[in-house]
């Protein structure tokens, strides 16, 4: 039910492509591919098999991954397209 400015189903449509956008964003990640390692590329420390069977092809151990993304940014939940300011831009 839209109200306003806006055609039934507009939410509907903006969440479908909020959801499209980070799909399209998460698809374009790296991937590890190949082979495992079996010590870090970083530190050299052991890594676990369980760790190397669940990402094939993983170089790094955990803390050394966590440590590259120390500077991980959250991206924030709010969607621009469907916000009022961005319309009156």
């Amino acid at each position: 039910m839209a109200g306003g400015w806006t055609k039934d189903g507009a939410v509907s449509e903006q969440i479908e492509a909020s959801i499209n956008d980070e799909l399209a964003r998460m698809r374009t990640r790296k991937v590890p591919q190949g082979e495992s390692l079996t010590h870090c590329a970083d530190c050299e420390e052991p890594i676990p098999e369980a760790r190397r069977l669940a990402l094939p092809g993983v170089k790094l151990c955990i803390d050394c991954v966590r440590e590259r993304d120390g500077a991980f940014k959250a991206r924030g939940g709010i969607n621009r397209r469907g916000s009022k300011d961005s319309q009156l831009k």
